[in-house]
């Protein structure tokens, strides 16, 4: 054959047939999910049911998931002056994201809950906020922060009086312009500082009284996320102390606020969402609460966005089951469907296993501030020293959850088109937020020290599992010994808590969840009987009986 005389190549040879590959995840409904249903029947909640399924769809639908891969390709660009050199500092956000902010305030996500007088109102925003958090977290935080701020801003009547009605509007209304001519509003946070971090009492920001009764703030902020809110409650030492003030965007007068922002931070996820250092310069701000009890004042907030936290990192430990769960159900290897071999099964339903712990108490702690809003101080307490607790335990287990999830896909897995990566980068983010490890470790100690109603109330919570499974209640026996403060407590504080949240789990699961899962749990997290890394389950679990109940 000469060199000129190629050989033709075939146009009807197929190379690239698809085979044994899963089809996409769409086109269901996310809230058909045994673990959350239940959970919302077990608070009385069945109300939310046509709702929520409603939602499920949603999140579950092709075009909401393409809303919330565009917003995180199509990241939030700083413009901090117009065309002519105006200073605006506003912040422009992709479309998409504009969508899922007013599916997520539409469903009464951020302050509603707060209105609606209904028993388990905030149960059923839990519920919400986690299918929305399934689909796309990023846009949650100034949803999560809108929510949080409306117990914190009623240290202040008169200022409650003002904002509240539009902080629990359903109606999303972006914009910088006078808060009294906007739909709704949202709220947001700035407490650390870059000297600081989390030590807030060391914040350098001054706020300066005024004669007409407002204050003036002079400072810099470290991590405030979404600036393009309407109000934020703002740390600042003023002459009595460390203080929480109400910093607005847009003046009554319509006039814009000093609130300029400095940069946007590049984050490792959370990409659709914007997180800033602002700088305040004669800040016009408004006093919340008592001048020197700033931390006592936001710690309402703070509680609030913890919770956020346990629920948004039980949902992403879900979204990520989900995603594996398709897979292996779709996915053939060495002869048999993946969900059908051995070690798989013992993988998905340890997976599984840990989800439905997260999941159970997020739903309790919901349950506890439902109860707390009407005047139950038990609750209220429990909620003190449970929050912190599930805080730690569940943001700490959801990257290793999500990194196993990730790994059932192998290179899919590992692929930007599966999503996977996403989630993958967003799983560290809810363990920093509102207080790394070590401080909701430390805050566990304070609360032992300072409240002993929590302890009180913690101690009945797992309690009223007495006798259901023996493994629990030796747990439970040991957990009292941990929980003496003596002087190496801080060295031993991680242990404790760690215990406390496993042991609230299990007594959890042991009253509401089927035997098959109480056992399971009992016998790997609490009596020890499995590996340290997932899928280690032991020989004898019915796992049949845990992947029943597998999500989607």
């Amino acid at each position: 054959m000469s060199a000129t005389a190629a050989p033709r190549s075939h146009p009807t040879a197929v190379t690239h047939d698809v085979s044994n590959q899963p089809p996409p995840l769409a086109g269901h409904d996310a809230a058909d999910d045994a673990v959350l249903l239940e959970g919302l029947r077990r608070e009385g909640v069945q109300w939310h049911l046509e709702d929520l399924h409603r939602l499920g769809r949603l999140v579950g639908s092709e075009e909401a998931q393409t809303w919330a891969e565009q917003a995180n390709r199509h990241e939030p660009e700083l413009r901090t002056h117009d065309r002519y050199g105006h200073r605006i500092d506003e912040v422009e956000f992709h479309p998409a994201y504009h969508r899922l902010m007013d599916v997520s305030v539409g469903a009464g996500l951020a302050g509603a809950a707060w209105a609606d007088e209904r028993p388990g109102a905030h149960v059923a925003r839990a519920a919400s906020f986690m299918l929305a958090t399934m689909l796309e977290p990023g846009h949650l935080c100034p949803v999560s922060m809108t929510y949080a701020v409306v117990p914190a801003l009623r240290h202040s009547p008169d200022l409650a009086k003002t904002y509240e009605p539009l902080l629990t509007s359903r109606v999303y209304d972006p914009g910088l312009r006078a808060p009294a001519g906007k739909r709704g509003l949202l709220a947001g946070m700035g407490m650390t500082e870059k000297q600081g971090g989390s030590d807030v009492r060391a914040n350098s920001t001054t706020a300066t009284e005024q004669a007409d009764g407002t204050w003036r703030l002079r400072g810099h902020k470290w991590f405030t996320s979404a600036p393009m809110n309407d109000l934020f409650l703002v740390l600042a030492q003023a002459p009595g102390g460390l203080s929480c003030f109400l910093v607005p965007r847009v003046l009554p007068d319509g006039s814009r606020n000093t609130f300029r922002i400095q940069r946007l931070k590049d984050k490792l996820g959370n990409r659709s969402n914007a997180s800033s250092e602002p700088e305040f310069d004669d800040t016009v701000a408004w006093l919340v609460g008592a001048e020197g009890k700033g931390v006592r004042t936001i710690i309402d907030m703070v509680t609030m966005t913890r919770l956020d936290c346990v629920l948004g990192s039980a949902a992403g430990t879900r979204a990520a089951l989900a995603q594996a769960t398709h897979h292996v159900r779709h996915r053939a290897a060495f002869g048999a469907t993946l969900i059908d071999q051995p070690l798989m099964r013992n993988v998905i339903a340890d997976l599984s296993l840990e989800s439905e712990a997260a999941t159970t108490l997020g739903l309790r702690l919901a349950g506890a501030a439902d109860r707390a809003r009407s005047g139950d101080e038990a609750e209220r307490a429990f909620l003190r020293l449970a929050t912190a607790v599930g805080k730690y335990w569940v943001c700490k287990r959801q990257p290793a959850a999500v990194a196993e999830a990730l790994e059932c896909l192998g290179g899919n897995g590992y692929d930007e088109a599966s999503g996977m990566p996403r989630l993958y980068r967003e799983a560290p983010l809810n363990g920093i937020w509102e207080g790394s490890g070590n401080v909701n470790a430390l805050d566990l100690l304070r609360a032992l020290a300072r409240e002993p109603a929590s302890l009180e109330a913690f101690r009945a919570e797992v309690g009223a599992a007495s006798g259901g499974d023996r493994r629990l209640d030796a747990a439970r026996r040991e957990l009292e010994g941990e929980l003496v403060l003596t002087d190496d407590a801080p060295l031993r504080a991680r242990r404790v808590i760690e215990r406390a949240a496993l042991v609230l789990q299990g007594s959890l699961l042991v009253r509401h969840a089927p035997p098959a899962v109480a056992d399971a749990f009992c016998a790997s997290r609490l009596a020890g009987d499995r590996g340290l890394a997932f899928g280690t389950l032991p020989a004898g679990t019915d796992f049949a009986a845990l992947l029943d109940r597998l999500p989607v």
